[in-house]
């Protein structure tokens, strides 16, 4: 599979480096070539550099790591590259004060949706922090780590499941594109709970076998 990638930050890095390990082409784009090709470099694996819509061409799919105040702009600028293609969000729209910056109107997925008509968003890898992507693989007690993964076309759901189990995670359905900002809530208050309070947030959900009484 070709996959760009949308940015040089440490998400783009986690990421990526488990997809070139699967065999996967991957085209790194950003504002900054030098930033890109050094990022390239360290992927290795054949990994190569290019500007933000080069990489956008080139992918079948195409991640998009980067700031929520950032993406609906580029993407924006992209759409024609990204038209027809499933594109990632793994951004989360969280402020200081662990605040949701989208209170609670239209997701940071579905502003990047609106952003390109024609493009497949996919809300996904936003609830971990990057250090656990670079995990190889991310288990925990022997259990694989759950990715929530939420869009509305079958074909892009379908690939972002196949890129999810290749870092060694299981991806779960969770909805429709709708339910994106469902998942940066989540994100929202899980970080407030783990760096706010210390929190273990696991330890807030019973077993499923409890979990409908």
């Amino acid at each position: 599979m070709r996959i760009g990638v949308l940015g040089t930050g440490n998400m783009a890095d986690a990421l990526a480096t488990h997809w070139v390990r699967a065999g996967h082409e991957v085209v790194v784009g950003g504002r900054d070539e030098e930033r890109a090709r050094r990022l390239a470099a360290r992927l290795g694996g054949g990994a190569k550099a290019a500007a933000l819509r080069e990489a956008a061409a080139a992918g079948d799919v195409v991640l998009a790591a980067l700031p929520f105040g950032a993406g609906a702009e580029v993407v924006r600028d992209l759409g024609s590259e990204l038209r027809g293609k499933a594109l990632i969000d793994c951004s989360n729209p969280v402020g200081p004060g662990f605040r949701l910056l989208t209170r609670g109107g239209v997701s940071a997925a579905e502003r990047l949706a609106d952003a390109a008509p024609g493009v497949h968003v996919v809300k996904a890898f936003n609830l971990c922090h990057e250090d656990v992507w670079r995990m190889r693989p991310p288990v925990f007690d022997g259990r694989p780590l759950a990715v929530p993964v939420c869009g509305d076309d079958g074909p892009s759901l379908a690939c972002v499941h196949r890129l999810v189990r290749d870092t060694g995670c299981e991806p779960v359905p969770g909805g429709a594109l709708e339910r994106a900002g469902l998942l940066e809530a989540t994100a929202a208050l899980f970080i407030g709970l783990w760096v706010g309070e210390g929190a273990d947030a696991q330890a807030i959900a019973p077993p499923l076998a409890y979990a409908a009484g």
